[in-house]
């Protein structure tokens, strides 16, 4: 009989809280006006594209690598990565002194691999899906004897993703309603785990591109499985299959997953950066792409949409801004 991973606790992400303080950004939550006039409800933004590396990884990688003991720093530490994650754990071995590894895909935007690497790791390449990369951070794990840092999938990287929905809840009690974008669904777990606790009449809303529904799949048929094919403009939320661990946060705590579209996202990107001044990469935009496409009705909410990162390609700033997504 198959028995379910424990879930991390809300005392799990305090602790992960005090142990990551003054070492992460405390990122603003910023109304959106235009976006509640349209909607009906108060949406504001949790700036996540504002963190440290840019994206919300900060929090999992500092907290995992601060966990560390002395002998498994002085060995290294190596990840797999579309970009976020390996350039976070690069910032945060380097608060540690210790040396990081990262392997990312081939197709990795040059924001993301030069970022990792003007952190301090070295950048190795392989293939272009998440277990190609993994497959060869093992081989390299094993080779040099390197401590592994998950992705997403570990208790000690969710707890750290939590403290965005702890900070989210601090500065906005009357939250009701939280958007969180899903890739492996380690934020998505987190977020859930602490505004469960706190908020237990909260509404919990993950958010994947069409193109790579991994958790929503999950959630349908009862257990991740590993897509064959994935298509979409949001790098950051495109693994080929959600993790054991974030499905069973997601399968008891998360309320519901939705999908958009690649050309609602491009919408999202070009209303934060035209609107709001905000910076964002595409996979950062989802939430605020589900809000606009109205795949998740606010009317009456008091709304927070997670911005996760915004390590954007340059390259991509005419597709963003250009007649295609001025609709």
């Amino acid at each position: 009989m198959r028995t379910s991973p424990a879930l991390v606790s809300n005392a799990d992400i305090e602790a992960a809280a005090r142990r990551i303080r003054g070492t992460v950004v405390r990122t603003p939550l910023i109304p959106d006006a235009e976006l509640s006039a349209g909607l009906g409800g108060e949406v504001r933004l949790k700036c996540e594209s504002l963190q440290k590396a840019g994206s919300f990884k900060a929090r999992g990688a500092c907290n995992f690598i601060a966990r560390l003991a002395p002998e498994e720093l002085e060995r290294g530490v190596i990840t797999y990565s579309s970009g976020n994650h390996a350039q976070a754990v690069a910032f945060a071995a380097g608060l540690r002194g210790a040396r990081a590894v990262v392997v990312m895909p081939v197709t990795a935007p040059d924001v993301k691999r030069d970022g990792a690497r003007r952190l301090g790791a070295r950048v190795e390449f392989a293939g272009t899906t998440s277990e190609h990369r993994r497959a060869r951070a093992e081989e390299i794990a094993a080779e040099e004897g390197l401590v592994m840092v998950p992705p997403f999938d570990h208790p000690w990287i969710i707890a750290g993703q939590g403290t965005v929905a702890r900070e989210v809840w601090d500065d906005w009690p009357d939250v009701d309603t939280l958007l969180v974008p899903i890739g492996g669904g380690g934020q998505v777990a987190g977020c859930a785990a602490a505004l469960r606790s706190l908020k237990p009449t909260a509404r919990i809303v993950g958010v994947e591109p069409a193109g790579a529904p991994t958790m929503r799949r999950a959630l349908d048929t009862g257990a991740p499985e590993t897509l064959e094919r994935i298509d979409t403009i949001a790098d950051g939320l495109a693994p080929t299959r959600a993790g054991d661990l974030t499905f069973s946060h997601a399968a008891a705590l998360v309320d519901d997953v939705v999908l958009v579209d690649d050309e609602d996202i491009r919408r999202a990107a070009r209303h934060l950066i035209l609107r709001r001044k905000l910076v964002v990469e595409y996979s950062g935009a989802a939430t605020v792409a589900a809000l606009m496409s109205r795949r998740v009705p606010v009317a009456g909410c008091n709304v927070c949409a997670v911005l996760s990162g915004g390590n954007l390609d340059t390259s991509l700033l005419g597709d963003i801004l250009g007649p295609a997504s001025a609709a």
